[in-house]
């Protein structure tokens, strides 16, 4: 089956009920085999892939990325719609909000960060002055109900994890211009540059950043949160899919020209 649309469902975002026709699917890549979801939206094929498994049994630092976005490739995705929960570094980004990504600072460590790495694939200097698809972000802006608190733009600053960050840490990332703070976009908005795919993320504030909370931080509160404000999420998602068309008129799918697109 080949689908040209992807959603990536970060925490409590599981569920693809917006979709018909459902099919469970498994993609065998040169970096792993990756299990995923099929189906329809008003005749769209659409995939749908749980970035942390079905159970929430991968933790950040050990998602194969490599293996998830060739899996979207292979099957002819050309926009990948991403989500992920992430913490607000401040108090005008609140919990149950929506922010759409349009800048990323890389505080991880220890993650392979691309598909080119030499030899007969060559190196690729990818360029990420909008790492975000613009187009794909303006999509997302454009068919948001009212309903919904959205924040237009936001720099998410991705940690290696699974730990949450140090208050120290914190006001750090917000010293460097940071606005909310998660574990999975990098490299995931990297590699689907590199293969020519236009990417979107939305992200779910679950919750204030460490020092900024008085409480401690848990995973619990961010399932908790998600699960309250999901409804709304899955709503703009369904939006953005009925509205998205193939079309690809950004610089997303020439980005990896230098080099000459994998396959």
């Amino acid at each position: 089956m080949k689908a040209e649309f992807a959603v990536i469902g970060g925490t409590g975002v599981y569920n693809p009920r917006m979709l018909t026709d459902l099919q469970e699917l498994t993609i065998d890549t040169q970096y792993g085999e990756v299990s995923l979801k099929t189906g329809r939206i008003k005749e769209k094929k659409v995939v749908f892939l749980a970035r942390h498994g079905s159970k929430h049994s991968v933790p950040p630092h050990q998602i194969n990325y490599r293996a998830n976005i060739m899996a979207l490739k292979k099957l002819g995705v050309k926009k990948i719609i991403a989500t992920a929960a992430v913490g607000s570094l401040s108090e005008k980004m609140a919990p149950g909000q929506l922010v759409v990504l349009d800048q990323f600072i890389d505080f991880t460590k220890g993650r392979t960060q691309t598909f080119y790495e030499g030899g007969e694939k060559g190196v690729l200097h990818i360029d990420m002055t909008h790492p975000y698809c613009p187009e794909l972000a303006q999509t997302i802006i454009d068919v948001c109900p009212p309903t919904i608190d959205l924040h237009q733009k936001g720099t998410y600053v991705c940690t290696e994890g699974p730990r949450f960050e140090t208050p120290a840490e914190i006001k750090m990332f917000k010293m460097w211009g940071g606005d909310i703070v998660g574990m999975t976009s990098v490299p995931e908005v990297v590699l689907a540059r590199e293969l020519g795919i236009c990417y979107g993320s939305i992200a779910m504030i679950t919750n204030y950043a460490a020092g900024i909370s008085a409480l401690p931080l848990t995973h619990k509160e961010v399932v908790e949160t998600m699960a309250l404000n999901t409804h709304n999420l899955q709503a703009l998602i369904m939006e953005i899919l009925i509205n998205l068309d193939t079309r690809q008129e950004c610089l997303c799918p020439i980005a990896n020209q230098e080099a000459g697109n994998l396959g």
